[in-house]
């Protein structure tokens, strides 16, 4: 009898990925199996839950109301796992991350580096996104855990891990690169580059709390696209310093006289039923990374 649990597997994945090809690649099945296992699921349940596309598929109304029981369901069954292999002194399993850039090129590969020498067992999966995309798939359990701006949702359980200052970013020999510091005011007025996505970024805080109106010329949530601009002289630049580390572009940072921070934190949506692999990969990340 075939397991049910793969069955659910391979319909959340599908809807992840966004296609049968897609989720039989990162479960190594091949793609007929997983359409068959999602079919059969359709049939015992007497319900359609995706729509077929030529190259994608998405949830039907009955897809969207099962989906959380069947994503609830699979995190279940991961913390079983863990606290049996827990039971039995293993260190292994899967730890889901959601972040975004900053945190993924500065502090994630050291954590892996450490982690994969101490418990080779433990595997990663990162998902790269803005902090509402990150909220929703902490909320939707498709994540493990999120780096987030604090305060987030007030449900999640956080760990405040650092204060972020936002600096200027200017092309070299901009007339602003010769101030020690640089007053908000300062930016009126000038072409802008603007780091922000679907919702509204620190950034947009800042130039609102200081009655900025730059000449916003470009908006992204890429923050090494909005740094080969600077260099280029397309416009100046506010962004944080976490990214500003090891760049290769050949400008100007400079503070602001009232500096402007970010907190970022680590959010899980219960901190209690963890799993051992994620439990370990914050341990790692509060006590040997952040502390430094």
């Amino acid at each position: 009898m075939e397991n049910p649990l793969l069955k659910y597997l391979a319909f959340v994945k599908t809807v992840e990925k966004g296609s049968f090809t897609r989720a039989a690649h990162e479960l190594d099945y091949v793609q007929s199996s997983i359409s068959k296992m999602v079919a059969d699921l359709e049939k015992e349940w007497g319900m359609t839950l995706l729509e077929r596309g030529k190259n994608s598929v998405c949830l039907t109304s009955a897809g969207k109301q099962v989906m959380p029981f069947l994503r609830n369901l699979l995190n279940d069954y991961c913390e079983l796992e863990g606290q049996i292999c827990r039971m039995n002194g293993i260190e292994t399993g899967v730890v889901r991350i959601g972040t975004f850039s900053s945190v993924s090129i500065n502090w994630l590969p050291n954590i892996f580096a450490r982690l994969q020498k101490d418990f080779p067992g433990i595997e990663y999966e990162i998902l790269l996104g803005d902090y509402d995309e990150v909220e929703r798939w902490i909320q939707e359990g498709r994540v493990d855990c999120g780096f987030l701006r604090l305060p987030t949702h007030s449900k999640f359980n956080t760990v405040l891990l650092k204060q972020d200052e936002y600096k200027v970013v200017l092309p070299a020999g901009h007339t602003l690169a010769e101030k020690e510091t640089i007053r908000a005011e300062d930016l009126n007025g000038l072409p802008f580059l603007l780091l922000e996505h679907s919702g509204k970024t620190e950034v947009s805080d800042l130039l609102e709390s200081y009655h900025i109106q730059p000449d916003i010329r470009f908006t992204t949530w890429e923050d090494f696209a909005i740094m080969a601009m600077v260099e280029k002289g397309l416009g100046i630049s506010v962004l944080p310093d976490m990214i500003l580390q090891r760049i290769p572009y050949k400008i100007e940072v400079r503070s602001m006289q009232e500096p402007y921070y970010r907190c970022i934190g680590l959010a899980m949506k219960d901190r209690k039923h963890i799993t051992p692999a994620v439990q370990k990969f914050l341990e790692y990340l509060r006590f040997r990374e952040c502390t430094q």
